[in-house]
């Protein structure tokens, strides 16, 4: 709850300031004549810069200028497979009849227009696909060497690696399967860790400098949604797809109101999933962008305002970026929270009238 309304707040900080400050930026370009005019176009532009870092991107921008081009792969009737660098088409370059607009990449004729008759299938390595395959490496390298050292220190101490991350897995397994799954959550635990995990590493590098903002992007969340949504519904009991047609405790003449809302409420929990751990994410990253933008308006409106700003702005967004880690694990635990709810009702023998509508867990409350 503390951090949802702090992020609101800072939001409303955000661009309340950042209104205030354009505005006066722009008054005060236009007091300097035609020069000051010129710059005032090729001026800072937060909306650009933000979009600019959460979206997906060819390339991996590490930092202004220092950019690692990442391969471009495309598949046309005519040409086939052709692979080539990222930086082949940066800047809004034009190469092999290929050019890059608004992401996508695009079949051109000489004047630069798109030609509608050919049809290119991207399949790309983008700045989110290289950070999803450096976040496998890490986990697989993690477990593979935790694994290791239970088979070398059998019966010791753990310690290194294994040391940090045994709670961890002991609390998914004892405070989130255990209490939701019941007897039956050996099963599942692979599942709730691998979820857990790959959350939460992919949340953490996504606080890096120059990061991916992975979790941030709603096809990703989809896809893990889509995931809790399978495992849930083919593990489903008798028990639980008759409360879909036949709610416990529910008269006879209210089923065709309950049978809808039952049905509608079987896609809404994927729906909840993918949105909650999306917006979380990526109101995370908006907003420390959002501060630090205003050190680079305040700049524009007046020289020196800049260093008055930053005076504010910089503990502002170090403590941001405190909320931000507690937030990775806060939304990895939730995600895997409720995945292990909606699990645990279609495993378990017996449904209450009530059970699972209008209650989405923790999420709701601090999410």
């Amino acid at each position: 709850m503390m951090s949802s309304s702090i992020k609101r707040f800072l939001l409303a900080f955000a661009l309340l300031f950042s209104t205030v400050a354009g505005a006066f930026a722009q008054d005060h370009a236009a007091e300097g004549g035609h020069e000051t005019h010129a710059e005032e176009k090729k001026g800072f532009k937060v909306g650009d810069m933000i979009t600019h870092h959460i979206s997906d991107d060819k390339g991996w921008e590490f930092a202004h200028g220092l950019t690692l081009p990442l391969p471009v792969i495309l598949y046309s009737a005519d040409r086939g497979v052709e692979v080539f660098s990222s930086s082949r088409l940066a800047h809004g370059e034009v190469y092999n009849g290929y050019k890059l607009e608004h992401g996508h990449v695009e079949r051109v004729d000489e004047a630069g227009k798109p030609l509608e008759d050919v049809h290119v299938r991207d399949f790309s390595i983008s700045k989110n696909v290289a950070s999803l395959l450096l976040s496998a490496i890490i986990l697989l390298f993690v477990f593979t060497s935790i694994a290791k050292s239970y088979t070398v220190n059998k019966g010791k101490a753990p310690k290194g690696l294994q040391s940090l991350l045994e709670p961890i897995v002991m609390f998914v397994r004892d405070e989130i399967a255990k209490p939701n799954l019941g007897p039956k959550y050996e099963k599942y635990l692979p599942y709730l860790l691998t979820l857990f995990f790959f959350i939460l590493v992919n949340n953490l590098l996504g606080l890096l400098p120059g990061a991916a903002n992975l979790t941030g992007n709603i096809a990703v969340t989809m896809v893990l949604a889509l995931i809790t949504f399978f495992v849930t519904n083919f593990s489903g009991n008798k028990h639980y797809w008759m409360h879909l047609v036949k709610p416990t405790g529910v008269p006879v003449a209210l089923l065709p109101i309950m049978i809808p809302v039952e049905i509608v409420g079987l896609f809404m929990k994927p729906l909840s999933l993918m949105i909650r751990l999306f917006a979380n994410i990526t109101a995370g990253h908006i907003i420390i962008l959002a501060l630090l933008s205003l050190i680079f308006i305040a700049g524009q409106a007046s020289a020196g305002t800049g260093y008055g700003v930053s005076l504010i702005v910089v503990p502002f967004t170090l403590f941001m970026n405190l909320i931000e880690l507690l937030v990775a694990f806060l939304q990895a635990f939730i995600f895997t929270l409720l995945t292990s709810m909606y699990i645990g009702s279609a495993i378990e023998d017996h449904h209450e009238a009530d059970h699972g509508i209008g209650y989405e867990g923790p999420g709701d409350e601090i999410g």
